[in-house]
């Protein structure tokens, strides 16, 4: 073999990068090696995007849709520890005449329109105010992160303090507050208007510094362009903010919504953590509290599938609404 044949086939071998140990070997057996087999698999077009799409493949189907489609397996069936009885829609008839499912429905879709009406706007608005070119960098900079260490604090913890600061005693804080206007000490967490001040004051206190995040991070990408020609054409700020602010950051709000709606749906470790298990009158049961009544402290597995059955259809159809409603869909047709 020539001098130039040979310097050109370490080029090559040095191009597909092949080891040293490989280097002297005939190419039939380079082919068969398990190193080769593998590094021509990553690479190839065809089978590297699978490879790496297989993790959270794998993952869902394990944690998501398997679960999922064994609890609507389970909704049509009377099971309980050692027994099982397939019973068709049994559990669903049941839930119409089950009078704890709709308070559970009730409690949970007013704390879901609830948290919607404080935990969007106000931290739109103050994302607004701390994009705004007024006020110092460093004060909005310490401010935004205040907002946001509470999303950092575990929701047992939080749930802890809180009932501590509205517990019933004289000596809580929220009592020794009101106790300085002449107010006598408030059972916070005993009455249904007060306990869901508590659960929303809770729920605002964790979840603002996040949404306004979002809505921070959407507004510094609208372009200052859009901005100075509104200024020049006169309008106003409250013009300029319905007309350019909002519609460039509607995906981003309807994000916010979508898992707010979820979120508000799906409520159960923070009524837990204020009230345990039970709460007076039931005032904190929510449909996950119900189901995990249900499951894990009554065995009833068949009922509790069906409720979270029912709780996955709530979820879906109110945010497919609010997506279609919002236009959502129309714009992905185009």
């Amino acid at each position: 073999m020539s001098k130039t044949s040979t310097v050109d086939v370490a080029r090559r071998e040095a191009r597909v990068g092949l080891p040293d140990s490989l280097s002297g070997m005939p190419s039939e057996v380079r082919k068969h090696k398990p190193g080769n087999a593998i590094k021509r698999l990553f690479f190839s077009r065809k089978a590297a995007p699978y490879l790496f799409i297989a993790p959270f493949i794998i993952s869902f189907l394990l944690f998501w849709a398997a679960p999922i489609t064994r609890s609507v397996m389970m909704s049509f069936e009377h099971r309980i520890p050692g027994y099982t009885e397939f019973v068709g829609f049994e559990n669903y008839e049941r839930m119409f005449g089950d009078r704890l499912f709709w308070l559970a429905v009730n409690n949970s879709l007013r704390y879901m329109l609830l948290t919607l009406v404080i935990l969007v706007p106000i931290p739109l608005a103050l994302a607004v105010m701390i994009n705004s070119k007024l006020g110092s960098r460093k004060v909005k900079a310490f401010f935004k992160t205040a907002m946001f260490l509470p999303a950092l604090t575990s929701v047992v913890v939080a749930g802890i303090v809180f009932r501590l600061i509205f517990s019933e005693g004289s000596n809580a804080l929220m009592n020794q507050v009101i106790g300085l206007f002449g107010i006598e000490p408030n059972r916070w967490l005993r009455n249904d208007l007060t306990g869901l001040m508590v659960l929303l004051l809770l729920a605002f206190w964790r979840w603002a510094g996040v949404n306004l995040m979002y809505f921070l991070a959407a507004l510094q990408q609208v372009p200052d362009e859009l901005y100075e020609a509104a200024a020049i054409d006169g309008a106003s700020k409250w013009r300029t903010f319905w007309s350019i602010t909002l519609p460039s950051i509607k995906p981003t709000i309807l994000f916010v919504v979508t898992i707010s709606v979820f979120g508000g749906l799906s409520m159960f470790v923070e009524s837990f953590m204020l009230w345990g298990a039970t709460s007076p009158q039931n005032i904190g049961l929510t449909i996950v509290g119900y189901l995990y009544r249900l499951g894990i402290d009554r065995g009833d597995w068949g009922y509790a599938s069906a409720v979270g059955v029912v709780l996955l259809v709530l979820v879906l159809a109110i945010n497919l609404a609010q997506l279609t409603i919002s236009g959502f869909f129309r714009k992905e047709k185009r």
